[in-house]
């Protein structure tokens, strides 16, 4: 058993206001010095704390966009958090355990899914600032080793990117955009024969049958790199 907060506040960071508000009223009437607060970028979460702790911190992973239309990725405050002590507990309705397992690698105490119950969320909120476990026995391991896999998934995928020459990598661009050998090769001012010639020379590299492969293996990475 970890530690008890006995005396630190409880910060919910959520960008679904109704959700945040709901928990901090709720924990209020039974005594807890709980705020809401809603982050514009992850940097905000962090700061969102310092000063004022610690405490523990129930933390959404999926906030909302930045200024600048990024996602905010809950899991990347995690490390920034537990520097400054704070007691991370995930929030999340997200089916992606990888992301989960990524906010627990990085020193998170806990996950709740987003979905259960609302007297169960409150439950288990007490629990983790009590300091008692959360989550079943292994559930944790299996989050984290997902993560890895994931992880290590990435780099592969990256590095068979890698070896693509830049123009290459901008055919395949356009590939995954919608436009056609025909429309590339306009783009270019080049012929069809050498825009061919480059996307033969992708699949190759990639090591996929198919333009179909190639793009779906672009847009998984592209994907991922956004998260």
């Amino acid at each position: 058993m970890t530690t008890p907060i006995r005396d630190g506040r409880v910060l919910v960071v959520d960008d679904h206001e109704l959700v945040g508000t709901s928990l901090v009223l709720a924990m209020r009437a039974e005594g807890e010095d709980a705020t809401y607060h809603r982050p514009s970028s992850v940097a905000d979460v962090v700061a969102a704390t310092s000063g004022a702790g610690p405490g523990m911190v129930v933390l959404d992973l999926d906030l909302g966009r930045d200024r600048n239309g990024e996602p905010i990725d809950g899991a990347a405050a995690v490390p920034g958090l537990v520097d400054l002590g704070w007691r991370v507990l995930v929030l999340s309705g997200t089916s992606d355990g990888s992301r989960v397992g990524a906010a627990l690698a990085a020193g998170g105490f806990g996950w709740m899914h987003k979905n259960a119950p609302f007297a169960a969320l409150l439950a288990t909120i007490r629990e983790a600032r009590a300091g008692r476990p959360v989550m079943p026995p292994g559930r944790r391991e299996r989050l984290i080793e997902l993560h890895e896999r994931r992880l290590e998934e990435n780099r592969e995928l990256a590095g068979r990117l890698a070896l693509l020459s830049p123009r290459e990598l901008e055919v395949l661009g356009h590939l995954a955009s919608g436009k056609r050998v025909q429309t590339i090769a306009e783009h270019y001012v080049v012929s069809v024969a050498t825009v061919r010639t480059q996307v033969r020379a992708v699949l190759t590299k990639l090591a996929v049958g198919s333009q179909l492969e190639a793009v779906a293996l672009f847009q998984r990475v592209r994907e991922r790199g956004r998260r």
